[in-house]
């Protein structure tokens, strides 16, 4: 358990310091009237969350156990980005055609997201 946390954690420190590099060299090249970086980012984690996800689970081109799976996935891709795994879920209701579902999905993501984050705003002015 111990070194499991260990490789969790270490895939995780390793994915933010890939998000944070990746980030500051798009933002640095695009300017900062638009945040490329974070595009740059959460398009890069649903690009390799969808490469791993299908080479090692769908197509078994990659033999990973459910360890190494957890750790890629939560570990490094949840540090670099979540927007990867809200894709995949997304596109897992698309898959099944549960049109409703995959809308909600988005428009609950964006609109709690955006909420929240005003939310924060507001309860940090009054702390």
């Amino acid at each position: 358990m111990t070194r499991d946390l260990f490789w969790l954690a270490f895939a995780g420190a390793l994915g933010t310091l890939c998000r944070y590099g990746l980030q500051g060299f798009v933002q640095r090249i695009g300017g900062e009237r638009f945040p490329w970086g974070t595009l740059a980012v959460n398009a890069a984690g649903c690009f390799l969350f969808g490469l791993i996800w299908s080479l090692a689970i769908e197509r078994e081109r990659l033999a990973v156990s459910a360890q190494t799976r957890t750790i890629v996935f939560v570990g490094f891709m949840g540090a670099f980005t979540t927007f990867s795994t809200f894709a995949y879920e997304t596109s897992e209701f698309l898959r099944v055609s549960q049109w409703g579902l995959a809308a909600g999905n988005v428009l609950a993501h964006n609109l709690l997201g955006l909420a929240c984050l005003f939310l924060g705003f507001t309860v940090s002015r009054w702390i």
